[in-house]
C-alpha cells in the first residue's frame, strides 16, 4: 500500500476513450515506496497539479483530495500525458528519497558469481560496477554527489535508478524487479 502518490495526470471530464456516459474524474498517480501506478477517484472540486505529491493513505482524515483508490493500473493503461510525465516524476521520487537509493548502492547484493544487481543499472557496466564496489568497500556513499565526486566515470546515478525504475514498469516481463511491484495480471 502506498501512503503518497505524485500526480502523472488529471482528467477532470474523464478519459475520452469512453462513451459520455461512462466518464467520471481520474486521476493517476505513481506511489513513492513501490512505484505502484494507480487510478484514484478526486473528491468533488479537488484540482491536481501534474508532479504534485499527494496523501492516499488509509487515514482519513489526512486524505484531502482522494475519494477512494479505484485500483492499480498497468503502464499501458495510463494517457499519453502520464507516460510523458513519468521520466521526471520518478526522477523527482529518486531524488526526495535519495537515502534509499544510497543505501541500495551501498548494499547490492551479487546474484551469482558471475553478475552483480548493479549491473541491471542502464548504461552501468562490469567496469564501472567494479568501481562502485570498490569505493563502497572503503566508505559508504553519503550522496549522489559524493558518489560521482569518489568515482570516475560516473555521470547521475540518480538517473541510472530512476532510468531502471522507469524500464521495470514499461516492460511487464522484467525478470528482476529492484524497485516496482510487478504489474497486475489481466487474466482475472
Amino acid at each position: 500500500m502506498e501512503d503518497y502518490v505524485y500526480i502523472l495526470d488529471y482528467l477532470p471530464k474523464g478519459r475520452g476513450d469512453l462513451p459520455p456516459y461512462k466518464r467520471r474524474p481520474v486521476v493517476y498517480g505513481i506511489g513513492e515506496n513501490q512505484f505502484t501506478l494507480l487510478e484514484l477517484i478526486p473528491k468533488r472540486d479537488a484540482t491536481f497539479n501534474i508532479g504534485e505529491r499527494i496523501y492516499v493513505g488509509k487515514d482519513p482524515e489526512k486524505r484531502k483530495k482522494i475519494e477512494k483508490i479505484k485500483g492499480r493500473v498497468n503502464y499501458e493503461d495510463l494517457t499519453t500525458t502520464a507516460h510523458g510525465e513519468m521520466p521526471y516524476i520518478i526522477l523527482d521520487i529518486v531524488h526526495n528519497t535519495e537515502e534509499r537509493f544510497i543505501k541500495f548502492f551501498n548494499e547490492a547484493p551479487a546474484i551469482s558469481t558471475r553478475f552483480h544487481v548493479l549491473e541491471l543499472l542502464p548504461g552501468l557496466g562490469k567496469k564501472m560496477m567494479h568501481e562502485i564496489l570498490e569505493e563502497r568497500k572503503k566508505k559508504p556513499f553519503t550522496s549522489f554527489k559524493e558518489m560521482q565526486e569518489r568515482i570516475d566515470f560516473l555521470r547521475s546515478p540518480d538517473k541510472l535508478i530512476a532510468k531502471r525504475i522507469e524500464l521495470e514498469l514499461m516492460d511487464p516481463n522484467q525478470k528482476y524487479r529492484l524497485f516496482t511491484r510487478p504489474p497486475i495480471s489481466k487474466h482475472r
